[in-house]
């Protein structure tokens, strides 16, 4: 998945070999639809076993993907090598850590002890995958313009996800430094990428559809605000505000985004979609204003619509072995 100025080896040896750590955004994608069916529950009469299997669904294929590439690692060390070095793969990494804070969220309410090692493992995985991104990024000898793109978010301003679940589980303190984290070098990437987007080459076509995470730092970062501060204040709705923007900037150009073929970077499109349904649902829990429930729902469906034809089109793709194959 991405650029391939710095090929993985070409090496035919297996599909197992070319199992790509870009696979852990369906565990995103699918988290967040979770969350989102979830929180639709707790503010609307929608029935909650849907959220439940969604939540045991996302549990089960999140190990199975944990298995797999722990045995690409064993067997193929030097194709992980090659995404690690990598300069659009290697930002794929921190999804593992990032799904695994996801779940923490999603099974919170029923299963705390099990949600607080999740969040503490996914916390502490995703500072250091932070610290080694940012390092190969100071120290860089490979890293050209042309390699920024909305994926570079995940590695660093993933840390904004923490305080969402960190509240109840850690001292607040805790939360305030992953939340500064993400907060500040959000700006500083979101410079980077939009110079990028604005003044050089179009995205190449397997990577149009990360111009979806730009929705997730702000929906996100309004939720962990509001989760730290208690209250939706004027900082909570620029937050808020923005993230709507963006969804209605990328959505009045979904045409270009139907054109694309698939890859499975396609599934950029699901977690920022169920980030900015989630934060509306927030918005109609803490205001109260039947606007933002009725919007929250639409976005539902859309998001659900979503979801339901990336999960049809990679398993056709896995059946006509189009996936796990050399780019």
């Amino acid at each position: 998945m991405g650029d391939t100025t710095l090929a993985a080896p070409q090496a035919h040896t297996g599909r197992l070999a070319h199992f790509p750590v870009s696979f852990f955004a369906t565990v995103m994608g699918l988290a967040g639809l979770t969350i989102a069916w979830m929180k639709a529950a707790h503010t609307m009469p929608l029935p909650p076993d849907i959220a439940q299997w969604l939540r045991a669904l996302t549990s089960v294929l999140y190990l199975c993907l944990l298995a797999i590439y722990a045995l690409k690692l064993m067997r193929h060390p030097a194709e992980v090598d090659a995404e690690r070095r990598h300069p659009v793969r290697l930002n794929f990494f921190p999804a593992s850590s990032i799904g695994l804070l996801l779940l923490a969220i999603a099974w919170a309410p029923d299963a705390p002890d099990a949600a607080r090692w999740m969040w503490m493992t996914g916390a502490a995985a995703h500072l250091a995958f932070t610290l080694y991104v940012m390092s190969s990024w100071l120290h860089h000898t490979h890293y050209a313009i042309q390699h920024a793109n909305p994926a570079w978010f995940i590695p660093v301003v993933g840390n904004i996800l923490v305080p969402i679940a960190g509240v109840r589980f850690a001292p607040v303190d805790v939360s305030w430094f992953f939340f500064s984290i993400g907060f500040v070098m959000w700006g500083v990437l979101m410079t980077v990428v939009m110079y990028r987007l604005f003044f050089h080459e179009a995205l190449p076509a397997r990577l149009a559809p990360t111009q979806f995470i730009l929705i997730a730092p702000p929906a996100v970062g309004f939720l962990s605000y509001v989760a730290l501060s208690g209250e939706v204040d004027a900082f909570a709705r620029i937050l808020y505000f923005f993230a709507l923007f963006l969804t209605l900037l990328l959505a009045s150009n979904a045409l270009r985004f139907f054109r694309l073929p698939f890859f499975i970077s396609a599934w950029a499109y699901s977690f920022p979609l169920a980030a900015i349904t989630i934060a509306t649902f927030e918005m109609a829990a803490r205001t109260g204003q039947p606007f933002y429930g009725g919007l929250a729902l639409v976005l539902l469906a859309v998001l659900t619509l979503v979801l339901s034809l990336l999960v049809t089109k990679t398993v056709l793709a896995a059946q006509r072995g189009l996936i796990c194959v050399p780019e």
